[in-house]
Order: C-alpha cells, then structure tokens, then sequence
C-alpha cells in the first residue's frame, strides 16, 4: 500500500499525538499549541486587535474560541467578554485547562468542532485552526458559522496571490506546502456574510503571512 493510500488518521487522533510528542514544540511544558500561540511578534498584534473589538462592543459579547489549545492567547482576551468558552477535542488538554484557568467567566468544552453541535455565542474565534484540517471538515464548521454575528477566522496564508483551499488530509501541517491556504469566502466552502473585512495581515517571511478576518452576519 502506497503512503498516500493509508487511511487518514482521526482528527482526534491527530491532535493527541500533536500534543503528546510535542510535534509544535515546547518539550518543557505540558501542552503547548505552537508558536503561533506563544511567538509574540504573532501573538501580541493579535491580542490587541481582538481585545480592542470585544472592547468597542456595546454590550460585552459571549465569545466562543473554537480550538483553544494551551489558552495561552484566550487567557489574555476572556476579561473582554461577557462569557468565554474554550473548546478543544484533546480531552486532557481540556481538563488541564479548566484546572489552570478558573475566572468566573471563563469555561471549557471538550468537542469535535465538525461533528458536535456548537454553543451559543455572539462572536467565534477561530485562530490558525482551519489550516490543519481537510476540506469535508471545514465545510462541517462552515456550516455551523452562519448562526454566529462575529466570526474572526486566523489563517497561515502564502503571499500574494495562489490557489485557495487545496485539499489536504488532517495533519499537523497546512496548505503552504500546496502553496495554498485556507479561505471560506471561496469555493467549496463559499460562506457568503453579510459583511467582511481583513483586520489583521501579519508578515511572516517573504513567502507567507498569517492574516485575520472578520466576518459578520446580521
């Protein structure tokens, strides 16, 4: 049998060997989501854009962040909100997370972001998660989005112009390799909002950007 004939893993599956071999780094610590949660040059712009927009919000949001890993970026935003909900399918990560992090207004879920139903909330903050996903799950999560006023989506996306959303199997990569990345707005997942505006375009090297988008829907 050929490598690329393999069954794919599960994306369960996936994200425990992630987190347990320390394949994003951070061998020292006891999880660890990668630089994109901890590199401050990444972090730092990210955190304050976010903030700064929970802030503006007339009345203070409830706020669901879908792939929240090691909290170590949602532990910084949760005073922003109404009500935060963390949400990961590693289950140890997720009960590590709410022995670590007990403000009042802060909870966890341990679900499958493209098999289980969602809670309610007014914003969705999914932050360089797509990215490591397979085409049929995304359309899974894209489906559930439209119940949702604010989505803020983070991709890791090549520069300038290239071919979005090739597919790929769920892994601890993403699309840079097919020089591609992820966008909802485009085919197949074509998620059509009322509104959308990049808010955040972060340059990585030459080659790629990691880049935050708005979406609204009214």
């Amino acid at each position: 049998m050929r490598k690329e004939d393999k069954k794919p893993w599960a994306t369960k599956d996936v994200m425990y060997q992630i987190y347990e071999k320390h394949l994003w780094g951070g061998k020292e610590q006891d999880f660890y989501s990668g630089d994109g949660s901890h590199n401050l040059t990444i972090v730092e712009p990210y955190v304050n854009m976010v903030a700064g927009f929970l802030k503006s919000a007339n009345t203070p949001l409830v706020v669901c962040d879908l792939g929240c890993g090691d909290f170590n970026v949602g532990k910084q935003l949760a005073a922003f909100s109404k009500a935060y909900i963390g949400i990961d399918i590693v289950e140890n990560l997720i009960e590590r997370n709410s022995a670590k992090f007990t403000q009042e207004n802060v909870s966890f879920l341990c679900l499958d972001i493209c098999k289980d139903e969602l809670p309610k909330a007014d914003c969705v903050l999914i932050r360089q998660v797509l990215q490591h996903l397979s085409n049929k799950e995304i359309l899974q999560i894209v489906s559930k989005l439209k119940t949702y006023k604010y989505i803020i989506i983070t991709e890791h996306l090549p520069s300038g112009n290239f071919q979005p959303n090739l597919d790929m199997v769920t892994s601890m990569g993403n699309r840079l390799k097919y020089k591609s990345g992820v966008n909802i707005a485009a085919a197949p997942f074509n998620f059509n909002p009322e509104f959308e505006e990049v808010l955040l375009n972060i340059s990585i090297d030459n080659k790629s950007c990691i880049r935050t988008t708005m979406y609204q829907n009214f």
